[in-house]
C-alpha cells in the first residue's frame, strides 16, 4: 500500500524492535538513510539496528562508529533505498518486509507499505520522515542524511538535483553536518588499492556505437592484482560518463561466481532505467543497474546490442 510521510512516521511510532535493511554493495544513500533512521528511532527509545549483506566500506564508518551492535528478534522490518528484494543480496527472502522507504521509480512494491517519492536521494525523503517523527536532528544524524544527498547527486552535480535538495542540504549543514569533510572523504580520497584498480579499469575502457557508448570491465583478476575488492568500485561508474561524446557509460563488475553486475550512467538523451529494465534491473533516469547470470563478455555483447537500439 502506498503511504505518505506522515503515515510512514506513524507506523514507525507504533512499532518497536525495528530492523532496518540496506541494499547490497552499499552506497552513501542506503547507509545514510539506515543509520539516520536508526538514530532517530533510538531517540524515541526504540530498539533498532541496521544490517547489510556485505562488508561496509571503511569510509562509511563515521556513520555508525558510536552505535553499539545489539541482537534482538525483529518485530518490524524496514527496507531503505531498496527498489527490489533481490538488491538485498543474501538478505533477500530472510525477512518479511513491513515498510519500504524509497526513491526509485522502478520499485516493485514488495513491502506491505511503501513510501515512494521522486527525489534524487532517498535521504531527502528520510529527512522529511524524521521531521515528521518529531525528533530533534543532531549533528551525527545530519551527517548521515547529508552523506546520502551528496553521494546520490554526485556532490550535487547531477541533473536530478533540485532546489529542494539544495535546501535540504543547507538545513543539514546548519544542523551540524560536516559537509567539507564528508565531501572530501566521498569524492577526493582514494585508497592506494582503489587508485591501482582505477588505473586498470580505465585501461580496459572500450568504445562502441560511434564512441557514444563507453564500457569499463572489472574482473576478479583485477581485484587480485591490485589488492582491491568490489566494495571499492562505487566510484568507477561515473568515470565512463566523463569522456567527451559518451552518452551511455557502463561499468561491468565480475562476481566471484562468474556472473556480473552492470552500473549504467547516462545523460538526458538516454533513460538508464529503461536500459536496466530490459535486463531485469532498474534505477533512475541517469543512473541504474542490472545483474547478469552470464560472464562479462556475454553481458557486454547484450548491453552493446541494446544500447545500439536505444541510440537509433
Amino acid at each position: 500500500m502506498r503511504i505518505d510521510v506522515n503515515q510512514c512516521a506513524q507506523l514507525l511510532k507504533d512499532n518497536d524492535n525495528i530492523l532496518i535493511l540496506t541494499h547490497a554493495h552499499p552506497d552513501g544513500d542506503t547507509l545514510g538513510c539506515g543509520f539516520a533512521l536508526c538514530r532517530a528511532l533510538m531517540k524515541l527509545g526504540k530498539i533498532c539496528a541496521v544490517i547489510n549483506s556485505d562488508v561496509i566500506p571503511k569510509k562509511y564508518n563515521y556513520l555508525f562508529d558510536d552505535i553499539a551492535p545489539i541482537r534482538f528478534k525483529p518485530h518490524y522490518v524496514v527496507a531503505v533505498d531498496v527498489a527490489t528484494p533481490n538488491l538485498l543480496g543474501e538478505l533477500d527472502g530472510q525477512y518479511h518486509i513491513d515498510l519500504c522507504i524509497d526513491h526509485h521509480g522502478t520499485n516493485t512494491e514488495y513491502a506491505d507499505n511503501l513510501l515512494l517519492e521522486d527525489t534524487p536521494a532517498a535521504c531527502e525523503i528520510m529527512y522529511e520522515v524524521i521531521k515528521a517523527l518529531g525528533v530533534e536532528i543532531d549533528s551525527r544524524m545530519a551527517g548521515c542524511l547529508y552523506t546520502g544527498l551528496t553521494t546520490d547527486t554526485g556532490c550535487f552535480r547531477y541533473a536530478s538535483t533540485t532546489a529542494k535538495t539544495y535546501r535540504a542540504a543547507a538545513d543539514l549543514i546548519e544542523l551540524g553536518a560536516d559537509n567539507g569533510t564528508i565531501n572530501r572523504v566521498m569524492f577526493e580520497t582514494k585508497t592506494k588499492t582503489y587508485a591501482r584498480l582505477e588505473r586498470m579499469a580505465l585501461e580496459s575502457m572500450e568504445f562502441f556505437e560511434n564512441e557514444r557508448v563507453a564500457i569499463i570491465t572489472v574482473t576478479q583478476d583485477m581485484y587480485k592484482k591490485t589488492g582491491s575488492n568490489e566494495q571499492e568500485t562505487e566510484a568507477l561508474a561515473p568515470l565512463t560518463r566523463q569522456v567527451e561524446g559518451v552518452e551511455i557509460g557502463i561499468t561491468i563488475r565480475e562476481k566471484t561466481d562468474g556472473t556480473c553486475k552492470a552500473s549504467l550512467r547516462t545523460f538526458e538523451t538516454v533513460n538508464a532505467a529503461e536500459l536496466a529494465r530490459f535486463f531485469g534491473g532498474g534505477g533512475h533516469n541517469q543512473a541504474a543497474a542490472c545483474r547478469f547470470d552470464c560472464g562479462v563478455e556475454e553481458a557486454k555483447a547484450q548491453l552493446v546490442e541494446k544500447c545500439g537500439e536505444l541510440l537509433k
